[in-house]
């Protein structure tokens, strides 16, 4: 996988500021909404220590972030990206 992957909610008011910022900043992302996807919901929660908070990210590399600011997913795909 060579993508970035929001995990949101559309209620979510971090859900919409991080995906307001990175819209902005013209960062490509998959947005899933976990609220309409079961299988998306369950992995946020194994790995949010069975909760299921967003916004979660995953990126290409497989790692993941809980609540994270743009600026840091932004960060985060400049280190992957060397």
């Amino acid at each position: 996988m060579n993508e970035l992957t929001l995990y949101t909610t559309t209620w979510c008011p971090f859900c919409q500021r991080l995906t307001s910022d990175l819209d902005a900043a013209g960062v490509t992302y998959v947005n899933i909404d976990v609220d309409e996807d079961e299988a998306a919901g369950e992995w946020v929660k194994s790995v949010n220590d069975g909760n299921r908070i967003v916004p979660t990210v995953k990126y290409p590399d497989g790692s993941h972030a809980t609540n994270p600011r743009a600026r840091a997913v932004m960060r985060k795909l400049d280190e992957l990206a060397g």
